[in-house]
């Protein structure tokens, strides 16, 4: 690669160039727009704090009238000036504009297209500006929380992209300027400090640098076409049934939480903005199921009359507001508390009083256990096992199992390590807990008493008692797709299993890991696909013999046990769920019906001949027996009918039947030699012909003597004349 120094060019004869004194500070950003032809400087100088100038030298008439004048008044001018031409110089006025922006400008993205100017800095505030009008911004966007370092318009895709220095991604609508999806450091993947970024819009990835080089893919979700049904419009990450009130609570990206009746998936309620503009990650209800308890990315919990709306409750952190990943409403010996779990790694717990009336409550103090013993890492999920057991599992693959009442750790499990040759080797995380609670129950059991999801896709049976430790795992779906969500019932006697494919999965489980390790799966009773994408949230409603299940597809849907489609909520034609007539089964989702993933799994579409490989000896025997079978039946027929027709007058009446140019009868019993296809699977070079008489049914000759005419001899009678 030839480099060029600078030095070097200003002495070469072929180069032009002029050096613009611009700012008083760094220079954080310049590009060139041959579009319009100007340079666009950025600096944290505040009254330069952005510049829009010329290139290669004065535009305004006056200007250059002026230098003429001073050439013809003063010769040596010229001579100074070809001289002084590597130096510095200021534009005038009229061949730059300048923005004065405060505390700076530390990135900015210019659109010819769409006339748009944004500016970002040190402040956190995105400014979209008209390039010609530097007085005032056009509007401002205001939610990043480091100083912004990167900005991108995307005109093909109508989207602002913008990074901060905390390694936050935030994409923004161009036209109403909302924030449409923020990208967290730890959901992205981005470690470091940043040093740069790129958008490549052939193959829509933003391109981040940092101690290594990430490509972030932008994935424009297609809007809902007018045949699909969506109960969000924004995916929907919980959903919860209230037998109180026959309600289905569900809850989406957009902070939207929406009320359902379970009965006919009639709309009831809903309200927006329950955290802001903060995504909703869980919610539970309180244990009269009055209360709805939600949690966000925010860091809070809140309690609301979900009936009107109205928040009852404020539950914030100590310190700083991490996000809540699950949440979970528990009662210790007449004791109700509100526990969550998420970012800080801790356990923390509200103690539910009804006497208290603030409006913010506080935690409580965290166990010792916790904080000498507790989770390394981000902690995603926790289950409660009456009356004292309490599971919480992290994204290091650690479960951790606790006593409630002395707030010590029972066990802890641990995900084995994967082999280096799988393809994600470091994704251990365990984001879903289910207690068998009819085997936890009791203490000394050997069998599996905890269900957990796995890395690959796996499903894990837990042994907490006669020493913890993993019994057995599965994987369900052929794709090794990860699971989402796990459900039992009250006997724990059947499993329904969710993955991120859109796939249900029925388990016997029974009589399953009772004794120990087990070397086969549970027995698969049935499966079949919900949703497009991933489950996000599953419920078993036994008592009406139904499962709830949600998506990020933005639908919520109704099934029965058996996997029987009952309905989307925010369908047109609603459902009486008592009447199976009013069900869409045997229909299902048009979505589904379409996507090429639905298709089942064939050995022959998958290419596996040898499972229908014959052995050819066996095959000639069963042949042969079936063919003597054949020959005794219709002998034994030909003796019960009498009188049974000659072979000229069933030769005769074929030939009037059959056109002229088709073989003959003794033609088509003889065995074919053709050569075959050699494609075809090897069973078909094992298939004989043999004569198959064509006979009606096996049956005795009925009493036609009240008649007095023997109405078969009568009908081969009237076609042979």
């Amino acid at each position: 690669m030839p480099t060029v120094r600078i030095s070097s060019a200003v002495c070469s004869p072929n180069v032009k160039y002029v050096r613009w004194k611009v700012h008083e500070d760094w220079v954080t950003q310049l590009n060139y727009y041959d579009s319009i032809q100007v340079v666009i400087s950025a600096s944290i100088h505040e009254p330069t704090a952005l510049v829009i100038g010329c290139t290669t030298g004065t535009t305004n008439v006056e200007q250059k009238m002026k230098e003429i004048r001073g050439i013809k008044k003063h010769g040596k001018v010229r001579k100074w000036h070809q001289e002084s031409f590597g130096l510095s110089q200021r534009r005038v006025e009229g061949d730059q504009t300048v923005f004065q922006v405060h505390k700076g400008v530390k990135a900015f993205s210019f659109c010819k297209r769409n006339n748009l100017l944004l500016t970002g800095g040190m402040d956190r505030i995105i400014r979209i500006w008209n390039p010609y009008v530097p007085g005032k911004p056009t509007g401002m966007l205001k939610s990043h929380l480091a100083p912004v370092f990167y900005l991108h318009i995307s005109a093909e895709e109508k989207r602002i992209f913008s990074m901060s220095t905390d390694n936050t991604v935030k994409i923004w609508d161009l036209e109403n300027h909302n924030c449409l999806f923020t990208a967290f450091p730890k959901a992205s993947g981005i470690q470091g400090e940043l040093t740069a970024c790129h958008y490549l819009s052939n193959i829509r990835a933003l391109c981040v640098a940092t101690d290594s080089v990430s490509l972030l893919h932008l994935r424009m979700r297609t809007r809902p076409e007018s045949h699909q049904v969506v109960s969000h419009k924004e995916p929907v990450v919980c959903c919860r049934y209230n037998k109180t009130f026959g309600h289905v609570v569900s809850c989406s990206e957009g902070s939207v939480i929406k009320v359902w009746d379970f009965e006919t998936g009639m709309l009831v309620s809903e309200f927006i903005g329950a955290h802001g503009n903060a995504e909703i990650t869980c919610l539970t209800f309180d244990s009269n199921e009055r209360r709805l308890v939600t949690g966000g990315r925010d860091g809070c919990l809140r309690i609301w009359n979900y009936n009107n709306g109205h928040c009852l409750k404020t539950l914030t952190q100590d310190e700083k507001n991490n996000e809540i990943c699950d949440c979970t409403y528990v009662e210790v010996y007449q004791n109700k508390y509100i526990i969550a779990v998420g970012w800080d790694r801790r356990i923390n717990m509200y103690f539910d009083s009804p006497h208290d009336f603030h409006h913010f409550w506080k935690p409580q103090p965290h166990w010792s256990d916790d904080l000498i013993r507790g989770h390394k890492d981000d902690v995603l999920c926790v289950v409660q096992c009456p009356p004292s057991l309490l599971a919480t599992s992290s994204y290091d693959g650690e479960i951790i199992i606790w006593n409630m009442i002395s707030g010590h750790i029972y066990c802890k499990l641990n995900i084995p390590v994967l082999s280096h040759h799988s393809e994600d080797p470091e994704d251990r995380s365990i984001s879903h807990l289910t207690f068998l609670k009819t085997r936890a129950i009791k203490f000394e059991s050997t069998s599996a008493s905890l269900i957990s999801n796995g890395p690959q896709g796996s499903v894990i049976f837990w042994s907490l008692f006669s020493g913890a430790q993993l019994v057995t795992s599965f994987i369900p779906s052929r794709r090794k797709s990860r699971i989402s969500s796990i459900v039992v019932t009250t006997e724990d006697t059947c499993a329904y299993v969710a993955d991120h494919l859109g796939y249900v999965y029925t388990y016997d489980i029974k009589d399953y890991a009772l004794e120990g390790p087990e070397q086969e799966p549970p027995k698969n009773v049935k499966f079949w696909r919900a949703h497009v994408n991933a489950i996000t949230s599953l419920e078993l409603i036994e008592k009406e013999k139904a499962l709830l299940s949600a998506s990020v597809d933005c639908t919520v849907r109704l099934w029965s046990m058996d996997g029987e489609y009952i309905g989307t909520f925010g369908q047109s034609d609603l459902w009486d769920v008592f009447t199976s007539a009013s069900w869409k089964h045997p229909m299902v989702p048009y979505e589904i019906l379409m996507d090429p993933q639905s298709m089942p799994v064939h050995q022959v579409l998958a290419g596996d001949v040898s499972a229908f490989q014959i052995d050819h000896v066996e095959e000639d025997n069963i042949i042969q027996e079936k063919s003597s079978t054949k020959a005794e039946q219709t002998s034994d027929l030909n003796n019960l009918i009498e009188d049974p027709p000659t072979d000229l007058e069933i030769e005769k009446e074929i030939n009037m039947q059959a056109p002229q140019k088709s073989r003959l009868p003794q033609e088509q019993n003889k065995i074919s030699h053709r050569p075959f296809n050699p494609e075809w699977p090897n069973v078909y070079l094992t298939l004989k012909c043999h004569e198959v008489a064509n006979i009606p049914p096996i049956g005795r000759k009925p009493d036609l003597s009240i008649i007095g005419t023997n109405l078969l001899k009568s009908n081969f009678n009237e076609k042979s004349n």
